[in-house]
């Protein structure tokens, strides 16, 4: 293991700055003369937009521009997309709403964008939004996921009937039908996904540029995939080249999926910019973040188990209704569809069918959010499979075990969209059940009963897909620059927003090419200097980013030993590469790859045919997916007269393949773990059903988890290198929020199951819990 290489616990480089307050985030960049937008919203969930008046507003002290839908509509401007088409109920590929810039009809939720005010600053701007005058005719609105689709429920589109966007059947429903009809016996639970948000630590944020010389627009803004977002701005929107779009993004405070999409404020900006000669600047406040920033979850389902009558899994079905806003995010019908490959989960189930409905509502889009849909299958399937394990009298993690894909059988094939190349699901279960003391627990269950709680221990495997779809993993691209001074630029099209990619990335070029890890710099988000990427989500930085990276240290390597072969006056056939240093096989002559980079900027001593300088780049297709995967085991404690629920233990054991730095894997696991359970015990976006009013506007209504609610984190690791890279990684950025859910769930319902409470939908809180407890108990005296 090489000093500062891959598999060493390295802090993050990138904390000396961030820590300092010297990071560089969108809010932080000061252009000359920018002005202030600020975005007027609709007050209704539903409603037609009558008439605008916005003379007074546009005379108002420091105003600069107003801008309206239809003034949007005069400059052509298009709709954002969707990126996955599914069908609609008569099979026609499902409709995609118009999804402006600013509302131009009607306003069909809470938030939606109607004007925007730039002003000199944020002030004049507010005391300007105040002063236009919108006439409005209320529409009745549906906000509920299990009404959207009901005879008689408001529609938000002529053309979307029903409201149902589409239908999406996939797996093999005679094959369960069949096994179902003859199985010994059947576990069913209805259950809700609550809706949720991010939330990040930083709010959405973005900063407009226009350079008339140049006819050309720049965006500073905090994205995941900013040529990504270069492409949906300028081809979708703005209807322009996209050479005529610059996007960086700098320093991210939290991304977790939601920035990964766009926003109409990053066209509006742009726009503004133009307007009025001037860069644009729009900062969400907390209050507008939670009433405009997409959501995510929102599912209202029903899972089904067949078991024969020595436990052995028969078949899955699955029936879900997904809430995906009033308008289509980019990854809204992705996320509820794209990931249902986690229902097959870790076992040997030989039928699995699935049934999704999308559904408009008068609620915020809804879109990627740490896992993106893959929790919800896991969440379907681990729960179920401790609903059958209670009505069968079967422990559960012997019921798990029962059903365990062998590690001999690997590659597997599911015959349910997913084909895992690797994995030890065995080994990861029982080493799950020995760090969270599974045989232990009756003991402190007894203990606990001693102090009047309930204690309760849940356990899920989950496993997930990561890096792309199966079929065609995402392409990534990455560029190794050495400069004349041996030092080394890395281009990345992945972005660093938390996860650590300043350190990992310097970690790999310690070990291909045996470069001083001080001596490397990291360059991303910057669409002029990066050539090419997708971004970071979905867990495929490591996977697809350093399969591109390990690509073009190749290509170093190759071009690098030609030259060698030149100064060394050897046979460019002799020449080795280990350690960082080129050698001529047998000899003591060698030359270090950074005085060989330095070399080939001295055009005197090339090659004539030689090209100046060590520089190469990769677009590389991945050959596959990863699987990450493990075993959670949680403990909580309920006290039965408050219904307050504490997390009293936590184990993970994650196989995310090899680990490049397990310090900031263990990082990753202990964020997504938390961020899972703040949704289990805390979390929901909530709407008034009759207003369609958010009731869940600001901190003091939306609960998110803090350190104290969580308990100290027992981690482990059990490495199996995947087999589709180069590096043997796997994805670790959702896997602990992918594992949470079930595992929490699983522990409350096992607490609460001596009272009689066998159902409970997220958040668990202590008036949810409290209420379930009264039930229980009233039917009990009954």
């Amino acid at each position: 293991m090489r000093e500062n290489g891959i598999g060493q616990s390295l802090p993050r480089s990138e904390d000396l700055r961030l820590l300092r307050g010297l990071g560089r985030y969108t809010d932080d960049i000061k252009l000359p003369g920018q002005a202030t937008m600020v975005v007027l919203r609709s007050p209704h969930a539903h409603a037609r937009i009558v008439a605008i008046e916005a003379g007074a507003a546009r005379a108002a002290p420091g105003v600069l521009a107003v801008l309206t839908g239809a003034d949007a509509a005069a400059e052509g401007f298009g709709t954002f997309s969707s990126r996955v088409t599914r069908k609609r109920p008569d099979g026609r590929p499902n409709v995609v709403p118009p999804y402006r810039v600013l509302a131009l009809d009607r306003a069909r939720l809470v938030g939606d964008c109607v004007a925007a005010v730039i002003a000199e600053t944020l002030e004049q701007a507010k005391d300007a939004a105040e002063l236009i005058e919108i006439e409005y005719e209320p529409l009745a609105s549906v906000t509920a996921t299990a009404d959207a689709a009901k005879p008689g429920a408001p529609q938000l589109w002529d053309d979307i009937p029903s409201n149902i966007v589409f239908v999406h059947d996939q797996g093999d429903r005679a094959g369960v039908d069949a096994a179902f009809a003859r199985a010994a016996h059947v576990a069913r639970f209805d259950f809700t996904v609550s809706r949720v948000t991010a939330a990040p630590m930083e709010p959405r944020t973005a900063l407009g540029a226009w350079d008339p010389a140049d006819q050309r627009y720049t965006l500073y803004a905090g994205l995941q995939s900013p040529h990504q977002m270069r492409s949906e701005l300028a081809e979708r929107i703005l209807k322009i080249p996209t050479h005529q779009l610059r996007v960086v993004a700098p320093d991210v405070g939290g991304g977790f999926g939601m920035k990964g999409s766009p926003f109409p404020e990053l066209a509006l900006v742009l726009w503004g910019a133009r307007v009025v000669a001037r860069p644009v600047k729009w900062v969400s406040e907390r209050s507008e973040g939670f009433a405009s920033d997409h959501h995510a979850r929102d599912n209202v389902s029903t899972a089904e188990l067949a078991l024969d009558a020595g436990g052995k899994f028969q078949a899955l079905r699955v029936t879900t209704t997904a809430n995906l806003g009033a308008y289509l995010s980019i990854s809204g019908v992705h996320c509820p569809t794209n990931n249902l490959g986690g229902l097959a989960g870790v076992y040997t189930t030989p039928h699995i069918h699935v049934h999704v409905t999308g559904v408009v509502s008068n609620t915020n889009p809804t879109s990627a959010y740490r896992g993106a849909g893959r929790p919800e299958a896991t969440y379907a399937l681990e729960r179920v499979i401790d609903i059958a394990a209670t009505q069968m009298g079967i422990d559960p993690a012997e019921l798990r075990r029962r059903n365990l894909i062998p590690a001999a059988a690997m590659p597997y094939d599911t015959k349910f969209i997913f084909t895992y190349d690797s994995g030890d699901f065995a080994k990861n279960l029982e080493l799950g059940l020995a760090l969270g003391d599974w045989p232990g627990f009756e003991a402190r269950r007894a203990a606990a009963a001693a102090r009047g709680r309930l204690r309760g221990i849940g356990l899920a495997n989950p496993i997930e897909i990561a890096g792309g779809p199966p079929d065609v993993p995402l392409e990534e691209g990455a560029e190794i620059r050495f400069d004349p001074g041996g030092g080394v630029t890395l281009l990345m099209g992945t972005h660093n927003h938390g996860q650590g990619h300043e350190t990992t990335f310097r970690q790999i070029m310690v070990d291909v090419l045996g470069v001083p890890f001080d001596k490397v710099r990291l360059v991303c988000g910057d669409t002029d200097q990066v050539t090419h990427g997708k971004g970071t989500f979905g867990s495929r930085s490591m996977s697809a980013g350093g399969s591109a990276l390990v690509r073009a240290a190749e290509k170093i390597i190759a071009r690098g030993k030609r030259l060698a072969a030149h100064l060394l006056e050897a046979a460019e056939a002799d020449i080795e590469f280990a350690e960082g240093r080129f050698a001529v096989a047998g000899t003591d002559k060698t030359i270090e790859i950074t005085e060989l980079a330095k070399a080939s900027y001295r055009i005197a001593g090339l090659p004539r045919d030689f090209e100046v300088g060590l520089i190469e780049a990769a677009i590389v297709i991945p050959a596959g997916p990863t699987y990450p995967n493990g075993t959670h085991v949680c403990e909580v404690e309920i006290d039965p007269e408050t219904g307050a629920v504490e997390i009293a233990r936590y184990a993970v054991v994650d196989d995310v393949g090899v680990m490049i730095n397990p310090l900031l894997v263990k990082g990753q696991i202990h964020g997504g773990v938390a961020q899972g359970l703040g949704q289990v015990l805390f979390e929901q976006v909530a709407y008034d059903p009759q207003s369609g009013q958010l009731l869940s506007g600001s901190f003091m209504d939306y609960a998110m988890p803090r350190a104290d609610d969580l308990p100290s984190l027992a981690v482990a690791s059990h490495e199996v290198p995947a087999k589709t890279n180069p590096l043997g990684v796997k994805g670790a950025g959702e896997a602990g929020t992918v594992g949470a859910l079930p595992a929490a769930m699983n522990a409350i319902l096992h607490a609460l199951r001596p009272l009689g409470v066998t159902q409970l939908d997220m958040p668990a809180t202590p008036e949810r819990v409290w209420r379930a407890i009264q039930d229980a108990r009233r039917m009990a005296a009954e």
